[in-house]
């Protein structure tokens, strides 16, 4: 990165410099701050680029916050947009917005900042406690969900952390968040059909539900799982049918997930499955998970 005095000193004009902008030699991340190149091609790492040229112009005690921190502290988000750079600066007032930066004024603890690729950022924790306070519910387990199947943060260390945002607005939907989140979630797909069964007001799942014969053998460990009803639910996010992934040819993959999805049926168990396509209208596989659960 380069800032606008350091290119003028080495003897570039303010015309040169427009110039570069308008060929893509220079990309702008901020008024005078410079990339040199094109960006990255994933939003992740052009975030991370704007996070370093917006800490170098802000004033001392700014701390990355929210969907930024959860970015550095590489846990997912949902539909957490990053188009700005969120910072949390401790102090009553003094927030504010434009096209780049979003600044909060808020308390923060010494214990609630640590030190991430270089920069100061809030805490797992905290981190997570302020994107369950502001952002959607859905959103929210997918960050909680990640934070504590990862070991990065501690149901102790979250109540901490409630307990200590009681009154801030959003705390209550961040208490409903934290209680609903679960370790057992394996991925962003999982966590958001959590969320989408318990808004269809189905009753809850087991997660990773191993399914076994009566003679102790396993047919294989379900998504999610209502062992009362008989019913399995699976979410179909391409993982179990990619090569990359899973290291096993995508045709032996099918094959396999059929044979077990057999000896699940085989059982008298009835299997449902959805996709990420599904997940956004998630009203007709709520229809059939109530009529199973029936």
């Amino acid at each position: 990165m380069y800032r606008r005095p350091q290119l003028l000193g080495a003897g570039f004009t303010d015309s040169e410099l427009a110039r570069m902008r308008r060929v893509g030699e220079l990309i702008s991340l901020r008024r005078g701050v410079y990339l040199a190149g094109p960006e990255p091609d994933d939003a992740d790492s052009r975030h991370r680029l704007r996070i370093c040229a917006a800490m170098t112009d802000l004033a001392h005690g700014a701390v990355v916050s929210h969907a930024s921190a959860a970015l550095l502290h590489r846990l997912p988000t949902w539909r957490t947009p990053l188009t700005r750079v969120q910072v949390t600066r401790p102090r009553r007032s003094g927030g504010r917005r434009d096209p780049l930066l979003h600044m909060r004024a808020a308390p923060l603890l010494p214990a609630e900042i640590v030190t991430v690729e270089g920069v100061p950022v809030t805490s797992v924790a905290r981190t997570v406690v302020d994107l369950a306070r502001t952002c959607s519910f859905e959103s929210g387990v997918v960050t909680t969900d990640a934070a504590v199947a990862l070991g990065l943060a501690t149901a102790e260390e979250l109540e901490s952390m409630l307990a200590r945002c009681k009154g801030w607005p959003g705390s209550p939907k961040a208490r409903r968040t934290i209680a609903f989140a679960d370790a057992r979630s394996e991925s962003v797909g999982e966590s958001r059909s959590r969320a989408a069964i318990a808004e269809a007001g189905l009753p809850p799942p087991v997660p990773q539900w191993e399914v076994r014969t009566a003679d102790g053998r396993l047919i294989g460990r379900t998504d999610f799982g209502w062992p009362k009803y008989g019913v399995v639910g699976e979410f179909d996010g391409m993982v179990k049918y990619t090569r990359a992934l899973t290291g096993q040819d995508p045709a032996e993959a099918v094959f396999d997930e059929k044979r077990r999805e057999d000896g699940l049926r085989a059982l008298g168990l009835t299997v449902i499955r959805w996709t990420w396509h599904d997940l956004a209208e998630f009203a007709p596989i709520a229809a059939r998970l109530n009529q199973a659960l029936r």
